[in-house]
């Protein structure tokens, strides 16, 4: 075990933990967060995502010693129900949500490849979401919410 200090959210949290722990369970289980998700376990569907120094990663399968003293936000940290975050708001304008439970991945997925690439093509978009499982299939009203943030940051439509 080690004093390993995470910043989450805004606030820096020192933990005695396995630096061999999946950064997942630091999220839920320590910090009893729950936007992040165990899904498959596998890094490979996306409901256990965290945004890492601004990239979307998979949780599951990165340690924290990886990203102890990063900067790691999840879905608690980017707004709150009184106040959501743009591209919160736009899940909620589409109607976007159904069960929820992919929800996470998609969201943080999206906003760090819009962050990064605010002027994405739609061919794009579609490309850098296609790693995150929805079971519900609402992709449709989820990827008009994604485009819907991104014509927001960037000032203009998203192109085809």
């Amino acid at each position: 075990m080690s004093a390993i200090t995470l910043k989450v959210n805004g606030l820096s949290h020192t933990l005695n933990l396995d630096p061999t722990m999946p950064l997942l369970y630091a999220l839920s289980d320590e910090l009893e967060l729950k936007g992040p998700k165990f899904g498959c376990g596998l890094g490979q569907c996306g409901a256990c995502t965290a945004i890492v120094d601004g990239a979307a990663v998979r949780s599951c399968v990165m340690q924290v010693s990886a990203v102890a003293g990063k900067e790691i936000t999840t879905l608690e940290g980017l707004g709150t129900p009184e106040k959501p975050h743009a591209i919160q708001k736009a899940f909620i304008a589409e109607q976007a949500a159904q069960c929820g439970f992919c929800l996470n991945g998609v969201i943080l997925t999206a906003k760090a490849f819009v962050d990064k690439h605010p002027k994405a093509t739609e061919a794009e978009l579609q490309q850098a979401m296609s790693g995150v499982l929805c079971r519900c299939f609402s992709h449709t009203r989820m990827h008009a919410a994604i485009q819907r943030y991104a014509k927001e940051r960037s000032g203009n439509e998203v192109t085809k």
